[in-house]
């Protein structure tokens, strides 16, 4: 169990080169930040302008991509400042984001995966994604590890494992009961996943969770 925020609607969640990224929401207190990834301390971060409310993040070499929940904006920033450097419009909302090496993959709420141009944020395809044959919705917090992507289910416990070739989902992990009953008050759903490099585990949280979690997930 690892420190976390519970002011945080944490919406992204990233780790890279030792740092652990953050993207959060609700409009007037959404913003992105940089944090050490063992104590939590908050080493910067930026606010969003007041009416946008953040959604996923991922990072892409010297840059970090932002989306927006309903404003139909991404916001590109430098890593290093995390200062604003354009804006891209899409059509729809945003809501997970994460990038495989080589394409972003986004979710927006449907059992939809957008694939688009980490330059040009253009999409460059899509995938429906489904379970035992029927499609899965509500995709939320993604994480691109080891030629998957693994997605929160918004308002569950599950999280799912899809193959992006063909959006059937692998796998299903249940985060049940990881936030203890005495840390539930004012805690939110499950949402953030993040791969720790180097090892096949992840640390996961929620929104408004006081703890994160580092997991292994084993069948």
């Amino acid at each position: 169990m690892l420190p976390h925020d519970r002011s945080s609607f944490t919406q992204g969640l990233e780790i890279a080169d030792g740092t652990l990224y953050e993207g959060t929401g609700l409009r007037g207190s959404s913003l992105v930040r940089a944090a050490d990834p063992l104590s939590g301390a908050v080493r910067h971060e930026v606010r969003l302008p007041a009416g946008f409310f953040g959604e996923g993040i991922t990072v892409t070499g010297d840059r970090i991509w932002q989306l927006t929940w309903q404003e139909g904006v991404a916001f590109e920033r430098d890593r290093a400042s995390l200062q604003e450097l354009r804006r891209v419009e899409y059509p729809g909302e945003g809501w997970g984001l994460c990038f495989d090496g080589q394409r972003l993959v986004m979710s927006d709420g449907s059992d939809r995966l957008t694939f688009r141009d980490p330059v040009t944020f253009a999409p460059v395809g899509e995938v429906s994604v489904t379970r035992r044959g029927a499609e899965v919705d509500e995709l939320n917090e993604l994480e691109c590890a080891g030629g998957q992507v693994w997605a929160n289910v918004w308002g569950s416990d599950e999280i799912m494992r899809i193959d992006p070739a063909s959006g059937r989902v692998t796998a299903v992990v249940d985060a049940a009961g990881l936030l203890p009953p005495e840390q539930r008050a004012g805690a939110d759903v499950l949402n953030g996943i993040a791969a720790v490099p180097g090892t096949d585990e992840f640390l996961l949280t929620g929104k408004n969770w006081p703890s994160m979690f580092r997991v292994r997930f084993v069948p």
